[in-house]
């Protein structure tokens, strides 16, 4: 279905695509390797993959024809001729330079000739950035998974464990609970650190009185999970209390802004309105969000320069933070699924201020 959705919407001049990223061959073919080329043509379509994974593709590729990869630029010219293709479209988000020298020499050579004016990857981000019902399902499943390890973790942070010590925890109880990996590296900052919006777990030791900044996720079937949870320990100041609580409200304001037809900068005004009012705008210098799926960065982004409009099948998380340099940060993250009449929140983790006791 996907690659007759392809062929749907690829520019007329354009016969075939050459798909090498990852990612967009897992969003196609279900199968995931990182070796691999994925022909996709009006008079055909091929997977080639090696013999590492040959085998198994063989079993799990429904979709078109699987065959051994022994000679990649031989083999692709030869199903492009066979497929009488003249127009072929590369990726111009994945190929390298080096990539496209090589694969030039072999269209030249053969008569093709290289679209690579990010056309194809236009038409790549728009199929992906709507998620069918059983991507939507992946999704939720990942996301269900990501939620028991938050609720596993919350039972034993106390003063005394390092960050990595919570870190690994949570990637543990994913995998041992039916993640087939975790999402990205899992983030687990405290006190100073969690002022780092994207810091790195280390030895440092979580103290009493301090905020610890969970983000995580679980990918399950290829699909991404991605959610934050700022918690306390112990007891909190009466600034940090209010510096969550603002937090708080523009991810509110933001999820209310979430609805089909909504621009995506319309999305991200709404959350940082909330924190600009609040003095705290240059505080939060990142997204309020992001696509999800088959990458845990996808489209669309939810930002200020993003004019695009939300569709239903999109999922986007909802992010917004404050960071206090030496201080303090905070973020909270929900999954959202954009509906045809709203949106659904996917993230189902109580967000109140949360003070752990442990």
């Amino acid at each position: 279905m996907e690659l007759t959705n392809l062929i749907r919407i690829l520019p007329k001049d354009i016969d075939a695509a050459i798909l090498t990223d990852p990612s967009n061959r897992l969003y196609f073919t279900g199968f995931s390797c990182d070796a691999g080329v994925l022909i996709i043509s009006r008079n055909g379509s091929v997977f080639l993959t090696d013999s590492r994974y040959i085998e198994a593709a063989q079993a799990t590729v429904d979709c078109c024809d699987v065959v051994l990869l022994t000679d990649e630029k031989q083999q692709v010219a030869q199903y492009l001729r066979r497929f009488n293709c003249s127009n072929v479209g590369v990726e111009a988000d994945y190929f390298t330079v080096s990539k496209l020298r090589d694969y030039g020499k072999m269209f030249k050579a053969e008569g093709f000739n290289a679209v690579f004016d990010g056309r194809l990857d236009k038409c790549m981000r728009h199929l992906r950035s709507a998620k069918s019902f059983h991507e939507v399902r992946s999704v939720k499943a990942a996301q269900r998974i990501a939620e028991q390890a938050y609720r596993h973790a919350v039972k034993f942070i106390k003063p005394g464990l390092t960050e990595k010590e919570v870190a690994l925890a949570l990637d543990f109880y994913m995998l041992r609970h039916g993640a087939e990996a975790v999402s990205f590296e899992t983030i687990v900052v405290s006190g100073v650190n969690s002022s780092k919006p994207h810091g790195v777990p280390t030895d440092k030791k979580i103290r009493f009185g301090e905020f610890v900044t969970m983000d995580f996720g679980a990918v399950v079937n290829g699909y991404h999970s991605d959610m934050t949870r700022t918690v306390a320990v112990g007891e909190v100041s009466d600034t940090m209390a209010e510096v969550y609580s603002v937090v708080l409200e523009a991810q509110e304001a933001a999820i209310r802004a979430v609805c089909p037809g909504a621009a995506c900068s319309a999305v991200d005004r709404a959350a940082r309105e909330v924190i600009e009012r609040a003095g705290y705008g240059e505080n939060f210098g990142h997204s309020t969000g992001h696509g999800v799926g088959v990458e845990i960065h996808e489209a669309p982004s939810v930002s200020a320069k993003n004019a695009a409009l939300l569709r239903a099948g999109n999922i986007i998380t909802v992010e917004p933070g404050i960071y206090l340099p030496n201080q303090f940060g905070i973020r909270i993250e929900d999954m959202l699924l954009v509906t045809e009449d709203g949106s659904e929140n996917l993230t189902n983790v109580e967000k109140e201020l949360t003070v752990l006791n442990n």
